[in-house]
């Protein structure tokens, strides 16, 4: 006879244990993060030398420097000029020349070919393909217009404001308008040149039109004007009463940089709803 077989319990025994995954844990859960940040950090890198390497050529370069040259000139000849309040006239071609001209139309040259001359070309498509949040392509555009034009704008206006005489105010003050009419009209064009096929056009229409005459006409225009705000900080700085100088220095200095912040992500919105060719 064969030995009863014992009975089989109908209750399962505890699972096997898990065995542990390789790169599984914590650990791995932050490696893959820094992972992710650097490959974004990467696309954004690679973006930001594409449009920069585009955007500046050699005949863009030349005419930009001329125009600093023209503010250095006038600086020193204001400086060897006899005039009874240096502060007040140098204050006022900083005003004219630097704000009104050069910092708006370097930023409208570079800012706008940023993703204009990539529209034109037909080669922003390489770009909108790539798995790239499209606020990434414009903060990089953005990005590397500002190398370009903070110090083809800042540096001649600093020292044509150094050497017209009128002191350490100007100059700060020429500095830091300098720095936030920059970010804020390259924000604004780089929007421009992507909305508009002949975004230079538009630009000097804005300038010359609506920044030179109808803001200074009207206080309420003057309000949706960059140069309001960027003439009000030399205002601040040096005490001269320029037109439509009448903002406190926080929101002449908040409001530009607003304004750019607001243009980068209306461009991203505008890139991920374009149908690009």
């Amino acid at each position: 006879m064969t030995a009863p077989t014992p009975p089989v319990s109908a209750r399962p025994g505890p699972p096997p244990p898990i065995p542990a995954v390789a790169g599984s844990g914590p650990g791995a859960v932050g490696a893959a993060r820094s992972g992710r940040g650097a490959a974004a950090g990467s696309r954004f890198s690679v973006i930001y030398r594409l449009v920069l390497r585009n955007q500046v050529t050699v005949g863009r370069l030349l005419a930009m420097a001329a125009l600093g040259a023209v503010a250095v000139l006038l600086g020193l000849a204001v400086g060897l000029s006899s005039q009874s309040d240096p502060v007040d006239a140098g204050a006022t071609l900083i005003d004219r020349y630097g704000l009104q001209l050069l910092a708006p139309v370097v930023a409208l040259v570079f800012a706008s070919s940023a993703l204009g001359d990539l529209v034109d070309d037909h080669t922003l498509v390489y770009l909108w393909m790539r798995p790239v949040p499209r606020v990434t392509v414009a903060a990089a555009a953005a990005l590397a217009a500002l190398t370009v034009c903070v110090p083809v704008v800042t540096v001649p206006l600093v020292l044509s404001a150094a050497l017209t005489g009128a002191g350490a105010a100007l100059v700060g003050g020429t500095a830091v308008a300098c720095l936030v009419g920059v970010v804020g009209y390259v924000g604004m064009f780089c929007a421009l040149g992507l909305r508009f096929k002949r975004a230079l056009v538009w630009g000097i229409a804005y300038i010359l039109l609506w920044e030179g005459f109808v803001a200074n006409a009207s206080k309420t225009a003057s309000r949706l004007s960059l140069r309001a705000y960027t003439r009000s900080v030399i205002s601040e700085y040096t005490g001269v009463g320029l037109d439509q100088a009448t903002l406190p220095l926080a929101v002449a200095v908040a409001v530009p940089l607003a304004v750019a912040v607001a243009m980068v992500l209306y461009t991203g919105r505008r890139l991920a709803r374009t149908d690009v060719d």
